[in-house]
């Protein structure tokens, strides 16, 4: 006869062999939802034509040596949904119109362009909505051939300037 101390549990029943499977069976799945996410979610720091990108960087440069060399600084002010752009430097003819690049870090679906008009005091536009306080500013003319670049913090003015 037996007591009831020497009579064991099924192993199903047990809680070892429970525990000891339940790191492996935490792994795949996490593993399981690692790959769903790569799989569905969008790479934006890829490039396509890294080459070409390359390339740009030249042209990028002599934007801001350009920029450096006539002066050329800005300070912007976002409240509510408008933004101010105030000019400054050694421009002999100031441009009709500026765009205003708003670049999100990481994301490039959360960017955003603005075209600033000259409304006689400073250059102004519609504010997007953003969708998270760190972003950087960038502002050119309308042709294009220099640029400013800035920080963006909401509620403080930005100082863009020439990044060289």
């Amino acid at each position: 006869m037996t007591s009831p101390a020497q009579t064991s549990k099924p192993w199903y029943k047990e809680p070892w062999p429970w525990l000891l499977a339940s790191m492996p069976i935490t792994a795949v799945i996490a593993g399981g939802f690692t790959l769903w996410f790569a799989i569905t979610s969008n790479d934006g720091l890829v490039v396509d034509d890294y080459y070409k990108e390359g390339k740009a960087i030249n042209q990028t440069i002599e934007r801001d040596k350009l920029a450096k060399s006539l002066g050329i600084s800005a300070q912007l002010s976002a409240q509510d949904s408008r933004v101010q752009v105030q000019l400054s430097g050694n421009l002999q003819t100031p441009p009709g119109h500026l765009t205003l690049q708003i670049l999100h870090p990481t994301r490039s679906g959360d960017d955003h362009t603005v075209i600033l008009s000259w409304d006689g005091f400073a250059y102004a536009g519609k504010f997007p909505q953003l969708a998270s306080s760190h972003y950087r500013m960038q502002i050119t003319p309308e042709f294009g051939n220099w640029r400013l670049l800035g920080e963006f913090q909401p509620g403080r003015p930005v100082s863009l300037s020439p990044q060289i």
